[in-house]
């Protein structure tokens, strides 16, 4: 069973029509005995439209684009096929700035 952390980029299966993508993991670890084995993302997308809720950040281990705070997503565990990578805390710190803007947090 995959144990994501809070920053990391995981290659996540989101179904047939969504495909597999790049996402980074917003939600913090569920530890409690009675927390659902759920993970909440933000998708990567290699087809950014210059929105105001995209963070294009230069990471190594991903295609250039941008981390899309529009299409927040929460799978299972399961969902998740490998790890790629972690962001810095300023990165994560980048999304879920785009993240409160979105919901007006």
């Amino acid at each position: 069973m995959a144990n994501p952390n809070r920053g990391e980029v995981w290659l996540v299966d989101l179904g047939l029509a969504a495909k597999t993508r790049p996402c980074v993991i917003l939600s913090v670890p569920a530890n409690g005995h009675n927390d659902r084995v759920l993970v909440t993302l933000v998708t990567h997308t290699t087809s950014p439209r210059g929105s105001q809720f995209e963070v294009a950040l230069p990471v190594r281990f991903l295609k250039a684009g941008a981390f899309d705070a529009q299409n927040l997503v929460t799978v299972p565990h399961a969902k998740l096929v490998r790890k790629l990578g972690a962001l810095s805390a300023e990165q994560l710190a980048e999304v879920v700035a785009a993240v409160r803007r979105w919901l007006d947090l």
